[in-house]
């Protein structure tokens, strides 16, 4: 009963290849078989055929893919098609040579432990050489769906690394999976004692991990992308010049980079001046005149002034509003649109100094606050 039992278990952890190829007759033709049984009197004449005819099957077959893709390469835009034939011409061959080196070392007719481990080896090779080259054109992939205009709205050029991240975690663990698998071992114990590690994992790392979800969250939400001019409400305006998985980054006007944890600015109350329906944003100067002056004179002053300027937007119009009678002048607003948020600065700079020269070529007086003084009396000097 116990040798039963212990057959059964070795039967159940056969390794995939032993499964499939465990009898090499039963897939030969019929006109190769007699060839085979005369060559198996040499194992190791046999072995070396197989794997040099392997080779060289695995090589044509490689040179017929690269050139079917690479004709269809030709007819196509774009630089996809010409990365992707090397890469899948080279899995092909991966896989027929492996294939046929487990075919050589069946052929070696080897003891049954010795060939076990030596076909479970080349299992574990070709596994990884195929992750590898998975994670090559999952990348890839990526790329071109980033680039492309027809594409979906989620893979673009901010969520690539997530997405390049989480499709490596899947890859590497579905890798692994197969690995143990490929050497007769369950991992149904392995992946339950890697759930109560994760969670003494999660408990120390906790910090990390609210910084990962909220990095998957601003992608999913997408309350700003790379290139927008944000304004945190610490007050931090910059351009956003990086959205990782763990923080995110903004370059300031004084080229300062400014790196935030994604868990807080993903609570935090957020500007974009880069959002709407454009990027242009409106500037407002608050300009006060004489109650002498003109006012359509001043407003019409004010718009030639505007008009003039290459960086200031013609669409939306610039407009002037006249907003209060002030305690010592009349106050009006000048308003306009920029075409780039970080030039709110030194364009209200340019503007404000146009227009104290404009109106002092113009004659129209800006006032200031101004006080009488009167004295009634003057003190007596005593001698």
């Amino acid at each position: 009963m116990a040798q039963e039992s212990q057959q059964k278990e070795q039967d159940t952890s056969s390794t995939l290849a032993e499964q499939t190829l465990g009898n090499i007759e039963a897939y030969l033709p019929d006109f190769i078989i007699p060839l085979w049984d005369k060559l198996q009197t040499n194992p190791w004449i046999l072995s070396i055929i197989v794997l040099v005819l392997g080779f060289f099957i695995a090589k044509g077959i490689q040179w017929f893919i690269k050139s079917l893709i690479g004709k269809i390469a030709e007819k196509t835009p774009g630089d996809f098609d010409d990365k992707l034939a090397p890469l899948l011409s080279k899995t092909a061959f991966t896989f027929i040579f492996f294939l046929t080196v487990i075919v050589s070392i069946e052929a070696l007719d080897l003891s049954e432990g010795i060939d076990r481990f030596l076909k479970r080896f080349v299992v574990s090779i070709l596994i990884l050489s195929l992750m590898s080259k998975l994670l090559k054109a999952t990348k890839l992939v990526l790329n071109a769906l980033a680039n492309s205009k027809n594409r979906f709205k989620f893979v673009e050029e901010r969520t690539i690394p997530i997405l390049d991240i989480s499709s490596k975690i899947l890859i590497v663990g579905a890798a692994l999976y197969f690995l143990i698998l490929s050497w007769g071992i369950d991992p149904t114990a392995w992946l339950a004692s890697a759930g109560i590690i994760g969670i003494a994992v999660g408990f120390a790392a906790k910090d990390t991990l609210a910084n990962l979800f909220s990095g998957f969250f601003i992608v999913a939400d997408s309350p700003y992308k790379l290139g927008d001019y944000i304004i945190l409400d610490t007050g931090e305006r910059g351009r956003v010049t990086h959205v990782g998985i763990r923080s995110t980054r903004l370059l300031t006007r004084d080229d300062v980079e400014i790196t935030i944890p994604n868990s807080v600015i993903g609570n935090a109350k957020i500007v974009n001046e880069s959002g709407g329906p454009w990027e242009k944003t409106r500037i407002r100067v608050d300009v006060g005149v004489s109650y002498d002056s003109d006012l359509d004179f001043v407003h019409d002053v004010l718009m030639e002034l505007v008009k003039e300027r290459d960086d200031i937007a013609n669409n939306p119009t610039p407009r002037v509003r006249y907003r209060a009678f002030g305690a010592s002048s009349i106050d009006l607003q000048l308003m306009a649109w920029i075409n780039y948020p970080e030039q709110k600065g030194l364009i209200t700079h340019k503007l404000i100094m146009d227009i104290h020269k404009t109106f002092r070529e113009k004659g129209i007086e800006i006032p200031y606050s101004k006080h009488d003084l009167y004295v009634k009396e003057f003190p007596i000097a005593k001698d």
